[in-house]
């Protein structure tokens, strides 16, 4: 009796022991990235396309599986319009107009594919390279923080109508639909005033819209750019974006979980290219700071530079920070891995460091491995008070050096890579 009551507690402190080191970065028993993603879009056929889709959709439509769709120039999906897509359905940017699909604030998207069956965005280029297309655009009417309760998408998009662009409202429940096991690939394309479209971008969706897992891979601009609203975003990966991974701006609420960005510098701009850019405005007098501001719940994120030679590629300046807090921001970031950036975090120069602004600024049983320092105020080179605030025992933060192989359980994988955190061969699994 006593031996089993010794190998239940042993068990018992092992089980919280295990439970304790696994819960960091993305999560999973098995490896959610199986099979829906593509980490390889220029080796898939997707055949040609047998369909066109062109000027504005004004009536409900659904796109099935059976064709192959070309997007020419920007189509708008207006009117109250629903727009739905079946799961394994391919819709292909046109290389030459560049086609974008822009879901306006009053109608919505229905793109629900499966696991085993995803909906494909990519371009129709037989050789595909990032910027060969546009980008997928979603807008709502749930609140933004500028001074208007509405705002219109300057990105360089031409509209039938100025209302077919517009975002933001009063509407926090605001319903645009599902996006659900949904790939985005090569999108991104350059404008003259504007400078480069995103893969998806969300303007003022609200709670009830779905988001998850969307793969957005090889953009030239940011991967999932997120203006106002109050969203929800789980299990999503940003791949090689050229720009940003994720951008949150104008007063979003967003609770984003169980999520991955994977940066390469030899693919990103080594000016701006960033995991997670956080800000609460482009310029300031946009902006009423009587609104709730930029507030990001970011839980079981996964965020890695993947570099080849990471000390020579941050001496040549090819490696920038992971993640950049604008002032009037908020970001609560738990159980997340930040790996082979330089540094790990940046605090706009504007910021005060001071307990009531760092209270605003929390990171809590974080994982940084193998930064160039880890939490640092823009143009400072000292960071001792952060160290001090953050390293405390009370944010329980590990901090680590070690190769991408012994951190990850298989990050080198070309087909399915498994960037789940490995601590002495404990599987990160907290479902």
């Amino acid at each position: 009796m006593k031996n089993f009551t010794l190998i239940a507690l042993v068990s018992l402190l092992f089980s919280g022991l295990v439970s304790g080191q696994q819960e960091k970065g993305i999560t999973g028993y098995e490896n959610w990235l199986k099979p829906w993603t593509e980490f390889k879009p220029n080796k898939v056929d997707y055949g040609t396309p047998t369909e066109i889709i062109s000027g504005n959709i004004t009536e409900d439509t659904k796109l099935y599986k059976k064709h192959t769709y070309l997007l020419l120039g920007d189509v708008y999906v207006t009117d109250s319009t629903t727009l739905i897509i079946e799961p394994g359905t391919v819709i292909m940017g046109d290389f030459k107009t560049k086609g974008a699909l822009i879901v306006s604030k009053d109608s919505k998207i229905i793109a629900k594919g499966t696991s085993t069956d995803p909906i494909i965005f990519t371009s129709s280029n037989s050789v595909k390279k990032p910027g060969d297309w546009g980008g997928l655009f979603i807008l709502g009417d749930a609140p933004i923080s500028n001074l208007s309760d509405e705002a219109s998408l300057n990105h360089g998009l031409i509209p039938p109508a100025t209302k077919n662009i517009s975002y933001g409202g009063n509407n926090q429940d605001s319903d645009s639909g599902i996006l659900r096991y949904v790939r985005i690939e090569y999108a991104g394309k350059r404008t003259k005033l504007y400078g480069y479209f995103n893969g998806l971008t969300l303007a003022g969706v609200g709670y009830q819209t779905v988001i998850d897992n969307v793969m957005v891979s090889f953009c030239k601009g940011t991967s999932f750019n997120v203006l106002g609203g109050n969203v929800v975003l789980d299990r999503l990966v940003s791949y090689k974006s050229s720009i940003h991974d994720y951008e949150f701006n104008y007063g979003v609420q967003c609770n984003i979980t169980n999520s991955l960005a994977v940066k390469s510098p030899y693919v990103s701009g080594s000016t701006a290219s960033k995991s997670m850019n956080i800000l609460a405005y482009n310029l300031k007098e946009e902006i009423d700071l009587s609104k709730p501001q930029t507030n990001i719940w970011a839980e079981n994120l996964t965020l890695l530079n993947v570099s080849n030679d990471l000390e020579n590629d941050i001496k040549v300046g090819l490696v920038n920070e992971a993640i950049f807090i604008g002032e009037n921001t908020f970001l609560s970031m738990n159980k997340s891995v930040v790996s082979g950036f330089n540094p790990a975090v940046i605090l706009d120069e504007k910021i005060k460091l001071n307990s009531a602004n760092l209270e605003d600024i929390r990171f809590t049983k974080m994982y940084f491995n193998n930064c160039n320092g880890n939490i640092f105020k823009k143009g400072f080179s000292n960071n001792d008070d952060l160290e001090n605030w953050y390293g405390s025992y009370s944010f329980s933060n590990v901090y680590s050096k070690g190769p991408d192989s012994e951190t990850f359980i298989d990050s080198g994988n070309s087909r399915y890579p498994d960037f789940r955190l490995r601590i002495n061969k404990i599987i990160a699994a907290n479902d």
